[in-house]
């Protein structure tokens, strides 16, 4: 293998290589740390926010409702 050749070949082996990494990092995208918040890319300003609007605290009334009349029911059988 003559000296030129081995340089095109090192040099086309150099430039494949360049080319992935910069294929990956660009698919890859960023990611930061903010204030303790991960963010998912620097367009983090542009997307849509979700809302989600605050529930009940209980989650369960009907349940507690069904279990105090149940015992309340109990109670008075007893009686």
């Amino acid at each position: 293998m003559t000296r030129n050749a081995k340089f095109r070949r090192t040099s086309a082996t150099i430039a494949s290589a360049v080319a992935a990494a910069v294929c990956l990092i660009g698919a890859t995208g960023c990611q930061v740390s903010m204030n303790g918040q991960t963010l998912p890319s620097p367009y983090y300003l542009q997307d849509d926010v979700q809302y989600f609007p605050s529930g009940p605290e209980f989650k369960l009334p009907r349940e507690a409702a069904a279990l105090k009349a149940a015992a309340a029911e109990e109670k008075a059988n007893r009686r």
